[in-house]
């Protein structure tokens, strides 16, 4: 069969497609930054700051190495000592907590809210202690967190916010984009994000003039002039190819994003049609009054038998992947804070029953009817 043919598979996402469209804008752009033999830093990424600081509603936007880099950068900005706590989610891509621990403070996990995800205000605000320096709630899957919940709870302990991002580049929430409301905020442009480069790449965004500087310096070892540092810094420079290639798909990044709803809501009709939207518990699809900014960097259902229904995905060539297996609470590397099994219960629950079905722009109609059709022969044989 053809690549498109009744036998085709569909990957859990599909960068070739994407590539395909742009190519050689693309290409271009990488060639010049060869012909230029300009590769750290430099012009490209300062034009590239700029636009995306343009993009995201804010003043300050900090390219370095990787998502990753992000939040460990964010986090020595705001100069965090041992005992100093933050607290966060435990569902979310290990690299929200294991930035803590590197910036010298210890996690402190609050329980997820079950229908989006998300950080539970409510948890969180019981999680906070004396000790507690700052909140960094993930928008998880693109879909931001309770700005006005968390703003309250930020206000009434004068704690900073630091928004983990990585996945939800242009999501809004009430007309504020995400990474432009907290503190800081931090992005990823892991090859798979709905902005993603051809590579490693991150951003800090902030609308603080004396934390941008502060994380311009970090990110080249404290340097504030050619071999004066100031401070231990680390080496977490955005390169000018990186750069060039995310130059050129910003400027599709809304339009991908709206395909992205598009797709998310066709999801809802097909599986409400195939009788599995009961059996199924769907994302928040089109709650457009509360919720229109969703990007959807991922579409994730709760499934009953997850693990036997990827199974029987995978042997049909439908692709879907679980995030995340194990809570950051249950890592084995956090054994150390005390957390146990029945401690973060909506996180647990999670973890068992969240599987994440294709969805990119270039999904088509007829693709989506295959992965609906090859659940529902899961559940009605």
């Amino acid at each position: 069969m053809s690549p498109g043919g009744a036998d085709a598979g569909v990957p859990l996402i599909d960068l070739g497609a994407q590539y395909a469209a742009i190519a050689s804008d693309l290409e271009a752009a990488v060639l010049d930054v060869l012909r230029s033999q300009r590769y750290v830093l430099g012009e490209r990424v300062t034009a590239f700051e700029r636009r995306t600081a343009e993009y995201l509603r804010v003043r300050h936007a900090i390219g370095v190495a990787s998502g990753s880099d992000a939040l460990l950068l964010a986090l020595l900005a705001l100069d965090l000592r041992p005992g100093d706590e933050v607290v966060t989610s435990p569902f979310s891509f290990f690299a929200t907590a294991a930035a803590i621990v590197r910036a010298g403070a210890t996690p402190v996990f609050a329980d997820i809210d079950p229908r989006s995800f998300n950080l539970d205000p409510a948890a969180a605000a019981r999680a906070v202690t004396r000790r507690t320096r700052a909140l960094l709630p993930v928008h998880l899957f693109g879909r931001c967190v309770d700005f006005a919940a968390f703003d309250a709870l930020a206000r009434e302990h004068r704690l900073p916010i630091v928004e983990d991002a990585a996945q939800a580049i242009g999501a809004e929430r009430n007309g504020v984009r995400a990474g432009a409301w907290g503190d800081l905020a931090c992005f990823s442009f892991y090859p798979t994000k709905n902005l993603g480069g051809a590579g490693d790449g991150g951003l800090v965004s902030t609308g603080d003039e004396g934390l941008a500087e502060r994380v311009r310096r970090l990110r080249v070892h404290g340097e504030s002039s050619a071999y004066r540092h100031e401070e231990l810094g680390i080496n977490s420079r955005l390169d000018a190819l990186q750069a060039a290639v995310l130059s050129v798909k910003l400027r599709s990044v809304d339009a991908w994003n709206q395909a992205r709803r598009a797709r998310a809501a066709r999801y809802a009709e097909l599986f409400s049609a195939a009788g599995l939207d009961e059996v199924l518990a769907l994302p928040a699809t089109l709650e457009a009054a509360a919720d229109p900014g969703h990007v959807f960097h991922l579409y994730v259902v709760r499934a009953p038998h997850r693990d036997e229904l990827k199974a029987h995905l995978d042997a049909r060539g439908i692709g879907a992947g679980v995030y995340y297996p194990i809570p950051l609470h249950l890592q084995p590397c956090f054994a150390g804070l005390g957390y146990r099994r029945g401690d973060l219960q909506e996180a647990e629950r999670a973890a068992e029953e969240v599987l994440a079905l294709p969805v990119y722009p270039e999904l088509t109609v007829g693709q989506q009817e295959r992965v609906v059709a090859t659940v529902r022969s899961f559940y009605r044989p």
